[in-house]
């Protein structure tokens, strides 16, 4: 057992995540569950008790994962659906009882730095502009660089969001495709606004890819049944094999598309509200497809707290 291991728990729209690493900085245990915290949250403002519930219970299994690894730091961070609740203060109370260490709402700002700080520690600069696409339940982030000023924005279009809002059937009607894609427009016409420099982007850049969404299209753009962190990060997307899969994916009933490789249990009811965010963003920014990481805010989250306790030593 390593006492100086560190954790950090994401508890995010549709799934809460764990990353415990050592004081190298190294991967100890590295753990996701669907615990959909943002069922209903856009329609009602506040965190459901059943949802609550699961939450908690996954909580309560991390927190004897940390104590099996001797974690004493840590840090929980909570998003969209948290930010977005009126009982979300209530929620971090309890989540940092059970965690045993600090939990707070991050801003969407925030969310985004974290998640580019994660996605960007094993990855050299392009030769442009770099640009982080943390896709969400609840919200998406977009976060570019360019030479050492960072712009985040975080735009109300996580899968969760899109398939409440507008992607309600089963299958979803050609309707419902293209409502969610007016409501998703409308978001990165908010983004453009904040980050004018996304519409005269420089010859080179590249638009790395996040979360769940991202994962689980790498999986199934590799046909894998079972999860390989090696061959899904930095896996290529090209923008027509995501267009092709939102097709492809928009035909089926949920029930089918359990049925397709790579395909994650949880995922199946709300992936095509975020890879036609993936697809919306890619072709108004004239990118020709994206990198997956499965380096994320939860790495970023980790660095943090190291750099945290660094600076207090």
């Amino acid at each position: 057992m390593n006492s100086t291991c560190r954790a950090a728990i994401d508890c995010g729209t549709n799934s809460t995540r764990l990353l415990i690493i050592d004081q190298e900085g190294a991967t100890v245990r590295r753990e996701m569950r669907i615990t959909r915290l943002g069922q209903g949250v856009d329609a009602t403002g506040e965190l459901s008790e059943q949802a609550l519930a699961r939450t908690f219970a996954v909580l309560r299994e991390y927190r004897s994962l940390c104590d099996d690894h001797g974690v004493h730091q840590g840090r929980l961070a909570a998003t969209s659906a948290a930010r977005d609740a009126a009982n979300g203060p209530s929620f971090l109370e309890e989540a940092s009882r059970i965690a045993g260490f600090r939990a707070e709402i991050i801003s969407g700002i925030e969310e985004g730095e974290l998640s580019f700080a994660g996605a960007m520690a094993d990855l050299e600069p392009s030769g442009g502009d770099d640009l982080v696409l943390d896709i969400g339940g609840g919200s998406t982030e977009i976060v570019m660089v360019r030479g050492a000023n960072l712009k985040a924005y975080s735009m109300q279009a996580g899968c969760v969001r899109m398939t409440e809002r507008a992607l309600k059937s089963d299958p979803v009607l050609s309707e419902e495709i293209e409502l969610a894609r007016r409501l998703i427009a409308e978001q990165i016409d908010l983004a453009v606004v904040a980050i004018p420099e996304l519409e005269e982007l420089t010859p080179g850049s590249r638009l790395v890819g996040l979360a769940g969404t991202v994962a689980t299209l790498a999986m199934m753009d590799l046909g894998r049944e079972e999860y390989d962190r090696d061959a899904v990060h930095h896996h290529w997307l090209g923008l027509d094999r995501i267009s092709w899969w939102a097709e492809r994916l928009a035909a089926m009933t949920i029930a089918e598309r359990m049925e397709v490789p790579g395909m994650v249990e949880g995922r199946q009811d709300v992936i095509l509200g975020g890879i036609l965010v993936l697809e919306a963003v890619l072709l108004r920014l004239g990118l020709s497809g994206c990198l997956s990481s499965e380096a994320d805010i939860l790495d970023g989250l980790a660095a943090s707290v190291s750099a945290n306790e660094e600076q207090a030593s």
